[in-house]
């Protein structure tokens, strides 16, 4: 185990070494700093100086080196657009795209492994056929189709619920939270719907599939030989082999969701990481997009680490093995 540990550090290492240095080219060549935090009257010569106190008009090599150093002691830089540490803008904003990533996938696994199941242990049902094609519809639809059409429904025909916002928030300590009041729970509802049908449909037909898979295999008909009951057979020998696809998927899914929640964030102006990488495209606001990537590196690199680990928890033969 520890040598796994070990060896998926090393990993991490030069993945995040990568994602640095894609980031500084970003950061370096998108966009000319100088240009956007000079005056528009500025002489040649202020230009000069400050492009000298950003350090610009040393090497690359060397550049990268202090960008390095600064991205290790979370240093981000300056967004140009609003004058403030990139750290700080994006710890306002992870509350709200975490709370909306944990709503969804919760939703698409309570919803998506149930069904799933259902649909594997009856195959040639009516409401299996009627859910399939339920499914294939949700997993064909783009996000923003998604969103509009259940602001239309909800929100503008219905008005149950509100169209865009968070609703009131609570703050505990440096975190906010719209969990803790009914106008924060209602401004999640919607686009957390929305972000999860993707997941919760893509959940749903694996499970099926890995379901049908383990059920037809020899061990599952030898434990039907020996009288065992079917609930322990179709719960406890099938469904948890038929997991470990299903954990690899919801990890990278939960990275993609943090990472691919623009449109969702956009539609339903959540004030989220998302909102704020697409506003920065929109301002070529080039720290903040910078930093963002180096975030959603980070992020996809832990997750990796804690699917190979929590396999060791599901299935006892890889503890064997690694032993």
């Amino acid at each position: 185990m520890i040598a796994s540990i070990g060896s998926r550090l090393g990993q991490a290492v030069l993945v995040m070494l990568a994602v640095t240095a894609i980031a500084f080219v970003m950061f370096r060549y998108v966009g000319d700093p100088v240009a956007m935090m000079s005056r528009e009257d500025a002489s040649p010569a202020e230009k000069a100086e400050l492009r000298a106190s950003l350090g610009l008009d040393r090497p690359a090599i060397v550049q990268y080196g202090e960008f390095l150093g600064r991205t290790l002691k979370g240093d981000l830089g300056i967004s140009f657009r609003n004058q403030r540490p990139v750290v700080d803008l994006l710890a306002e904003r992870l509350p709200a795209t975490l709370e909306l990533v944990i709503v969804a996938t919760i939703l698409s696994l309570a919803v998506g492994v149930p069904v799933g199941v259902y649909c594997a242990l009856k195959p040639d049902g009516a409401l299996t056929r009627a859910i399939q094609t339920i499914s294939l519809v949700g997993i064909s639809m783009p996000t923003f189709v998604t969103g509009i059409g259940l602001i239309l429904i909800f929100a503008v025909t219905l008005r149950w619920l509100p169209s865009f916002g968070r609703g009131d928030v609570v703050q505990i300590g440096g975190w906010s939270t719209g969990f803790l009041t009914r106008s924060g729970w209602a401004s999640l509802l919607l686009p957390s719907i929305t972000l999860a049908l993707y997941q919760l449909t893509l959940i749903m037909r694996l499970v099926r599939a890995e379901m049908i898979d383990v059920l037809s295999s020899d061990y599952i008909r030898f434990a039907k030989a020996r009288g065992l009951p079917p609930r322990y057979i179709n719960f406890r020998l099938a469904l948890r082999n038929a997991l470990m696809p299903v954990v690899t998927v919801t990890g990278l899914q939960i990275g993609s969701l943090i990472a691919f929640a623009i449109v969702t964030e956009t539609v339903f102006q959540w004030p989220g990481m998302g909102l704020l990488f697409i506003q920065a495209v929109s301002f070529a606001d080039v720290p903040v997009m910078a930093a963002y990537l180096l975030f959603v590196g980070f992020l996809f690199v832990v997750i990796n680490m804690v699917v190979d680990l929590t396999y060791t928890l599901i299935d006892p033969r890889l503890r064997t093995r690694r032993a």
